[in-house]
């Protein structure tokens, strides 16, 4: 049975310890002989983890300075507080889509 972690279970998750750190660390595989390319079709399939599991992603939110035409950024305003995440949900939109 396959489960879905969320991020909140992710969360949960104890530490990960010094020993096993360093042990991450220090394995190497370049071996990649037994593993077949990719083909072009394949590789066009592949979505970001955060497409796939947006519930897993936490973006860090950059400030900037940028200029909106004024009948554009009424119009986000319009709809009242909050204006500037749903800005950033229909830009995240558009850049998924592309």
């Amino acid at each position: 049975m396959k489960t879905t972690l969320t991020l909140a279970d992710i969360k949960k998750l104890p530490p990960i310890s010094d020993e096993r750190l360093a042990e991450i660390e220090v394995f190497k595989n370049t071996d990649f002989s037994d593993c077949p390319p990719l083909t072009d079709a394949e590789l066009k399939e592949m979505t970001p983890v955060n497409a796939r599991h947006p519930e897993w992603y936490e973006p860090k939110k950059k400030d900037i300075h940028v200029k909106l035409d004024a009948d554009v950024l009424e119009w986000f305003r319009s709809f009242g507080k909050g204006y500037q995440t749903r800005m950033n949900a229909a830009l995240r939109e558009y850049m998924l889509s592309h």
